[in-house]
């Protein structure tokens, strides 16, 4: 697989005079982690462990942090709109380095779509070396809701894709809960545990390079129930390794643009037959623009990080159609559909702007993956290590995110990473900030007004696979950092007690706070659902991170 050019922000002999605001940022990002121009482009592919593997502590290597979306649909998805050049265009402008195309799967996908769209990315990766455009699929996932499943480019980046969507496939197959001819539910959760641990095959024979998968709008139906999700992490969680924490359609909140009962996320529904009883109704909205699964301190992704196991979240646009926008669907040719073309016709520009809910790729939801070279393995590495934060509305230009016992001198363990410690010992959790530069594609200057650090305690495997709940995640501190401008860097203290734990961060802009849905002493304040029909995006603009673990020997 032939790695990529490096984006101009991170090339040397592209003049700074010749970049936007962003991309000088960026620049000055890159120069401050030691990895500018040849640094950066010939780093190591693979992503070291924490050097305290065998021993305690660690030092993760320097990290620059791509800007990326996993969720893009283009006119090979039988309900999308826009060309894959509208797309990737848009992707450009918007400063994203690398971007996955998971079409919805369909028989017209797979017998036609897939193949015409690969002809269309290999022009594109040679056309403009300087972008990483990934290939993939958007999985109905037998007995739930649906999954990104994306390979690192390659001979069979395809084959992978359409084999998989035809053998595994929940719709394709009629493997939906509730379907009158096909109510096996236990069948139908099997086979989804079986398609990952295929894709697990492929990958250890060498059929592929590397293969993942992420769960995608986890409550938007409430149908993907807590063990299902700790099935499929535990089949392969070198491959299924995480969840949307914020789905797209964020526009879906606009005031006075989808009608008075509308959401950001276009989550509308409420529990059906189909849903997990477990779950409260209130848990089918967003809150501050992220799931309820990641928004709820101490609620379903602290559960499964309490069981000392990463599960990454992300962000992206699942775009469809853009919110103001003036396209329109093309009309069929006779005898033409999506079945037997694979492809929807081109858009059409009209006067008046069309419905959709959604933005473009990078917009208003990025997440940015830490690496120490540009290409695709790279990012797929990163991904899994966990090096992942996410932000909306370009909050921020850049984050780092270092924790390290107080008697080491390395640079610590960053984000997904586990650092080991002996009880009792002190530990620096450093955060290292650098504000919005510019304004974003709204015209807003994000201002960042706190700075939120939440600990829980690392259990192990829990004995029922259905709890959502993890009762000892709380907010520990919460720093006003409101009217701070440029980079610095917050230094919170820690202390190693009797038993192994994790830290994640979030912060927002301090528009729209409350108290956390387990209540005020586990989050007091946390992000709160907007009022239907009224959920401005730009004014409710949140960061979240991934977890660093900590392993207290003897816990």
């Amino acid at each position: 697989m032939t790695e990529q050019q490096l984006p101009a922000w991170a090339d040397p002999a592209v003049s700074p005079a010749l970049l936007d605001a962003q991309g000088v940022s960026r620049r000055q990002l890159l120069r401050r982690a030691g990895l500018f121009g040849a640094a950066f482009a010939l780093g190591s592919a693979a992503m070291p462990e924490a050097a305290a593997a065998g021993g305690y502590g660690g030092t993760d290597p320097k990290l620059a942090y791509l800007v990326g979306d996993h969720h893009v649909h283009s006119v090979y998805s039988h309900d999308a709109k826009y060309t894959f050049s509208q797309l990737a265009t848009a992707a450009a402008k918007y400063g994203l380095d690398w971007m996955v195309f998971n079409e919805h799967s369909n028989f017209g996908h797979a017998y036609h779509g897939a193949a015409m769209e690969h002809k269309e990315i290999l022009k594109a990766r040679a056309e403009n070396p300087r972008q990483l455009i990934f290939q993939g699929l958007e999985w109905y996932i037998p007995a739930a809701e649906h999954c990104t499943i994306f390979a690192a480019p390659g001979a069979h980046e395809v084959d992978l894709l359409t084999r998989f969507e035809l053998a595994y496939d929940g719709k394709l197959l009629g493997y939906t809960d509730g379907a009158p001819d096909n109510p096996n539910t236990a069948r139908n959760e099997a086979h989804a545990v079986k398609a990952i641990q295929w894709l697990a095959e492929q990958r250890r024979t060498g059929y592929v390079d590397d293969v993942l998968v992420f769960a995608n709008h986890p409550m938007r139906l409430g149908i993907d129930s807590p063990h299902e999700m700790r099935n499929w992490r535990d089949a392969a969680p070198e491959i299924m390794i995480g969840m949307e924490g914020a789905p797209g359609a964020q526009g879906g909140g606009i005031p006075g643009w989808e009608g008075p009962d509308s959401q950001r996320g276009e989550y509308t529904n409420k529990p059906s037959v189909n849903s997990w009883a477990g779950y409260p109704e209130n848990a089918y909205v967003l809150y501050g623009g992220f799931d309820w699964m990641t928004a709820t301190v101490g609620g379903m992704w602290d559960a499964m990080l309490a069981e000392g196991k990463l599960f990454t979240i992300t962000t992206n646009s699942d775009v469809h159609r853009v919110v103001f926008d003036t396209w329109k669907n093309g009309d069929w040719l006779p005898g033409q559909n999506f079945d037997n073309t694979g492809k929807i016709p081109d858009p059409v520009n009209t006067d008046s702007p069309q419905p959709g809910g959604d933005f473009w790729p990078g917009q208003f939801s990025r997440t940015h993956v830490g690496v120490t070279r540009y290409g695709y393995r790279a990012v797929m590495a990163g991904l899994r290590a966990g090096r992942v934060w996410l932000d909306h509305g370009h909050l921020l230009d850049g984050l780092d995110v270092r924790l390290k016992r107080d008697q080491d001198q390395g640079r610590g363990v960053a984000l997904g990473g586990q650092l080991r410690v002996r009880k009792g010992e002190k530990l620096t959790l450093d955060i290292t900030v650098t504000t919005a530069s510019r304004p974003n594609p709204q015209g807003i200057l994000p201002g960042l007004a706190h700075v939120d650090v939440i600990r829980g305690a690392v259990r192990g495997p829990v004995t029922d696979r259905d709890t959502w709940k993890a009762p000892d995640t709380r907010v520990v501190r919460s720093q006003n950092v409101s009217g701070r401008t440029g980079t610095y860097t917050l230094r919170v203290p820690l202390t190693a007690g009797g038993e192994s734990f994790y830290v994640r961060l979030r912060g927002s802009d301090g528009k729209r706070n409350g108290t956390g849905y387990l209540g005020a002493s586990v989050d007091p304040h946390g992000p709160i659902p907007h009022a239907p029909g009224d959920g401005d995006p730009w004014a409710d603009t949140w960061f979240y991170t991934n977890p660093v673990f900590v392993d207290v020997e003897g816990a």
